[in-house]
């Protein structure tokens, strides 16, 4: 069960930190991680080399995520258990954790944190949702300067992306939602009382 972040308690916390690939969730997670030493989990970390395995040896080419239907349906629940099981075990041990994935095939389901919550047997947390905000045109170019093999068809198909990605809306209930500008060099924080130095 969630509790809002205001509760009082020494409970952990979740920040689950969303948003577009290169509007700088990675920077935003690690920096919440270091100023709060909460344990940063990264998708991608936790399950590049298998997801890339699977794809192969299913016939698929490894780089190819955003366009293959067969990545969305059968791998990608996969990978997000995995993030969120890990998670669970570092909220039983009183740790707090900061989640580093996209998660947009799931904003649209409101009880999604509820669910997964209960799937991987989170205890008591509070939990909050960080919307990473960045204006298109740098994140076109971040996604360009880091050249990662499996951004070719976003930028191949920028538009199209770009349209679906930045319409999504989170709609998940039990959780703070906080937005965080990061369309300059460094984060503001502030809003999660992550003020610099702090």
């Amino acid at each position: 069960m969630s509790q809002v972040a205001d509760a009082a308690g020494d409970l952990p916390v979740v920040d689950v930190v969303i948003g577009p690939a290169g509007s700088g969730k990675s920077a935003v997670s690690r920096e919440i991680a270091t100023r709060s030493v909460a344990a940063y989990l990264d998708k991608d970390s936790l399950a590049k080399e298998f997801v890339e395995a699977l794809l192969a040896g299913a016939g698929h080419d490894p780089r190819d995520r955003d366009n293959n239907p067969w990545y969305t349906e059968q791998v990608m629940p996969l990978e997000y258990a995995a993030l969120l099981r890990v998670a669970g075990d570092n909220l039983r041990l009183g740790r707090s954790v900061v989640l580093d994935a996209p998660f947009g095939a799931y904003l649209d389901q409101p009880d999604f944190l509820v669910r997964q919550a209960a799937t991987h047997g989170w205890p008591p947390a509070l939990w909050r949702v960080v919307h990473v905000v960045t204006d298109g045109e740098t994140v076109r170019r971040r996604v360009v300067e880091r050249g990662y093999s499996r951004d070719s068809w976003k930028l191949a198909h920028w538009d199209e992306f770009w349209t679906g990605a930045s319409g999504r809306e989170c709609s998940w209930h039990g959780a703070e939602h906080v937005v965080v500008d990061n369309s300059g060099d460094h984060p503001d924080l502030a809003a999660l009382g992550l003020a610099a130095g702090v």
